[in-house]
């Protein structure tokens, strides 16, 4: 909508529009909206007529896409009912930051978490490098309990993409999962399929996390990979 689109406009920040840019690769339209502003915004039209700015798809700006993943998560509404609305943003992420914010502020009951699961299944499984990255942040935010990480790790072992973003994602959930769930991944990472550099990488993280202990970090140190596949 061109109303929101001209109050953006009026909330640019140039230098931190240079700062976002360098750090989302490969994307040249962004605004420079720092997030609290955006937020705001995001609340405020998540108890207005939201349903109109969600269906818009004339979007010029990155800060355009990350307000419609904002408002999502925003809604006051059930699972089952956000899911509309959630099938249709997956496809418009294109980049880490909009889809980990939106990932971040995706929440959802302790009751519909079965069905969130169900949801996300099709997602670990696509060949679209963002649609994965979405699936695998979602579960590192939200899934990070005993009575899923068997069936996390068993969906981080299928994971086959050569996409920077999906292995990063992958690595950096399994640095999530031993950082909260030790005992529980420990014996993944000593058994698991994932590729050579997901799998160091994911060792890396681990040892640059303050909650890990120096006895522990040293144990992981020794346990990397020494060929890349």
């Amino acid at each position: 909508m061109k109303i929101i689109r001209k109050e953006l406009e009026t909330l640019v920040d140039e230098k931190y529009r240079e700062f976002s840019s360098k750090l989302i690769p490969n994307i040249n339209n962004v605004l420079g909206v720092r997030l609290p502003a955006l937020r705001k915004i995001a609340k405020r039209l998540a108890l207005e007529d939201y349903e109109q700015y969600l269906v818009e798809t004339d979007l010029i700006y990155f800060e355009e896409i990350m307000l419609q993943g904002m408002i999502i998560g925003y809604l006051n509404t059930s699972w089952k009912d956000k899911t509309k609305y959630v099938t249709q943003f997956v496809p418009k992420i294109d980049n880490w930051s909009v889809c980990d914010s939106f990932c971040t502020g995706l929440k959802f009951d302790e009751k519909d978490k079965k069905d969130v699961w169900l949801f996300l299944q099709p997602y670990l499984k696509s060949k679209e490098a963002y649609e994965i990255r979405f699936a695998v942040v979602m579960l590192l935010f939200h899934f990070v309990d005993k009575q899923y990480t068997t069936k996390v790790f068993s969906a981080f072992n299928k994971i086959r993409h050569d996409n920077y973003y999906v292995k990063m994602s992958v690595a950096w959930a399994v640095s999530i999962y031993f950082r909260d769930l030790p005992e529980s991944t420990m014996p993944y990472l000593r058994n698991n399929k994932l590729d050579n550099w997901t799998y160091n990488k994911a060792l890396q993280k681990i040892t640059e996390s303050l909650a890990v202990d120096y006895e522990t970090k040293n144990t992981i140190r020794s346990m990397k990979r020494k060929q890349y596949k």
